[in-house]
């Protein structure tokens, strides 16, 4: 594992990027302001556990390895669209309470 980023970034011999001493993957924090737009202070309010210097180093590694990690992101969605094309249909929010529903009712008549 080697550090990058005066400590706060970590990188496993697979290239994973986390901030340091958290679960957290860099691509994570950087999906989630690609789908807000939300500013480094926004971030930190979403992720309680992080420090703003956590957050800046974040988004500053992704800047440095745009492409790595932008490739990794991209890997992902085809990995997740895989899976669900082969998942099947999901049953409806209806069907999932009729079914809570009958199990209730079901174990109400021991």
């Amino acid at each position: 594992m080697t550090t990058a980023l005066d400590g706060h970034i970590s990188v496993d011999e697979k290239g994973v990027a986390r901030i340091a001493g958290t679960r957290m993957k860099v691509v994570h924090l950087v999906k989630d302001q690609m789908a807000h737009g939300s500013s480094p202070e926004a971030l930190r309010e979403a992720f309680p556990s992080l420090t703003l210097s956590q957050v800046y180093a974040a988004l500053t590694y992704y800047h440095d390895h745009k492409s790595l990690l932008d490739a990794q992101i991209e890997q992902g969605s085809r990995e997740a669209d895989a899976l669900l094309s082969h998942a099947g249909p999901q049953p409806s929010r209806e069907e999932l309470l009729e079914k809570l529903r009958k199990a209730e009712g079901e174990g109400g008549r021991a």
